[in-house]
C-alpha cells in the first residue's frame, strides 16, 4: 500500500518516513511539499540519503489519489481542513496529524486555533484517533483525526479513573511537559538554543490549543463535563513528554488497587505499560518507540492519586500512532511495523 505524506519537510513527517519505510504492508508514495517542491527530500534532510531521495511534489487531489492509498497529512492547523475535502472526493483514505477535525464544536476550532473551522459535514465524517480507547471507530473510518501529543499522554492517564466513581472529576491538575521538536521546525525565538538551554519555560498558561481536545475526550468517556488545569512547559532535550497529572480521591483506596484497575483496563492494549508500584517512567524509556508509560502513586496523606504519563511526542504523540491507526483501518496487528524496543539510553 503506497502511503503519501503532506507537509514532507516537518518532523512529524521524517518521524513518518522512518517508520513507513520498516513498514511490511507499506511504502512511502508522494511526498508534497508546496513550498519546497522539485527539492530533493534527501537534499533537505541528508540522513535520507540513498534512502528517499524522490522529489517533493505540489498538491494535487486526482495526482494523489491516483498514485497512493492512503494519505498521512503532516501540515499546521488551517491547512488540512482545506484539503481533506478535495481528498475524501477523489477516493482516497485521510489521517490528519494536525488539529483540523479533533474538535466537534467549530466555535471552539475557531476560538482556541484561530482558524477558519472544517466544514460541518467533514467533521462528522472524523474519527477521534485514539487508538486504545476507539479502535472499533477507527476500523471503519475513512478520515482519523490524530490525537494531539499532549492530549494522547494525558487521556490515557486519566480515562481509567474517570471510569470509576473514585476520582473528583473537579480536582484535574495536569503538569505538562516537553521537549523542543513539538515546536515544529520552523524558526522562532522560542526555541532558539540561547532561549531554551538550560532553560525550563512555562507557556500558553490556560491557553493551549490542546485544552479543549483533551476535555471532549475526558468528558465523553466520563460521562460528565469535564474542565481541567493545564500547564505546559518547554524542557531542553529533542524528544518526549511527561504529563504529571493530579486528581482527589473520593475514597480511600491503595497504590496497589489502582495500578491493578490500570492494568485491567488496559490488559488487551499493547502499547499502554502500566509500571509496578514504586516504579515511575521517564521519557528516555519510551524514546523513539510507540509506548506510553504509567506509573500511579495515591497519597495516603491527601488521599490523591498522581499520574506519571510518558510518551516520546513524534511516535506515540503523533506519527506512530498515525501508524497504529492505519493498521486498525485496514486490518492488520496494530503493532505492525511499531515493534521497535526504545532506545536507550
Amino acid at each position: 500500500m503506497r502511503a503519501a505524506i503532506i507537509g514532507g519537510t516537518g518532523y512529524g513527517s521524517i518521524e513518518l518516513v522512518r517508520l513507513i519505510n520498516k513498514h511490511p504492508f507499506l511504502e512511502i508514495g508522494s511526498v508534497v511539499s508546496n513550498s519546497q517542491s522539485g527539492s530533493s527530500f534527501s537534499g533537505i534532510y541528508p540522513h535520507l540519503s540513498e534512502i528517499i531521495d524522490q522529489p517533493l511534489e505540489k498538491f494535487d487531489a486526482d495526482t494523489l489519489s491516483e498514485n497512493n492509498d492512503i494519505v498521512f497529512l503532516a501540515t499546521p492547523s488551517g491547512v488540512s481542513s482545506k484539503l481533506v475535502p478535495q481528498l475524501l472526493k477523489s477516493g482516497i483514505k485521510c489521517i490528519d496529524l494536525s488539529g483540523d477535525f479533533r474538535l466537534r464544536s467549530m466555535e471552539e476550532y475557531e476560538t482556541w486555533y484561530k482558524h477558519k473551522p472544517a466544514d460541518e459535514e467533514y467533521l462528522k465524517q472524523a474519527i477521534y484517533g485514539l487508538s486504545e480507547i476507539y479502535p472499533d471507530q477507527i476500523k471503519s473510518s475513512n478520515l482519523i483525526a490524530n490525537p494531539g501529543c499532549y492530549p494522547t499522554a494525558t487521556t490515557i492517564g486519566l480515562i481509567p479513573i474517570l471510569k470509576t466513581n473514585l476520582a473528583d472529576e473537579k480536582s484535574i491538575i495536569i503538569d505538562a511537559k516537553s521537549g523542543v521538536s513539538g515546536a515544529g521546525r520552523g524558526l522562532s525565538l522560542t526555541a532558539h538554543y540561547s532561549e531554551i538551554n538550560e532553560n525550563l519555560k512555562a507557556y500558553k498558561l490556560g491557553a493551549h490549543q490542546h485544552i479543549p481536545e483533551i476535555e471532549q475526550v475526558l468528558s465523553d468517556e466520563s460521562g460528565n463535563p469535564i474542565t481541567i488545569t493545564f500547564t505546559t512547559h518547554l524542557v531542553p532535550m529533542t524528544r518526549g513528554i511527561m504529563c504529571t497529572i493530579y486528581v482527589n480521591l473520593k475514597e480511600e483506596i491503595s497504590t496497589k488497587k489502582i495500578i491493578d484497575l490500570y492494568k485491567q483496563f488496559y490488559q488487551e492494549s499493547h502499547f499502554i505499560r502500566v509500571r509496578p508500584e514504586g516504579n515511575i517512567p521517564s521519557t528516555k524509556e519510551v524514546l523513539g518507540s510507540n509506548y506510553c508509560d504509567l506509573g500511579l502513586h495515591v497519597d495516603e496523606r491527601t488521599n490523591r492519586l498522581t499520574i506519571v504519563s510518558v510518551i516520546d511526542n513524534l511516535v506515540k504523540g503523533a506519527a506512530g500512532q498515525a501508524i497504529q491507526n492505519v493498521n486498525l483501518m485496514n486490518g492488520w496487528d496494530e503493532r505492525t511495523g511499531l515493534t521497535d524496543i526504545p532506545m536507550y539510553p
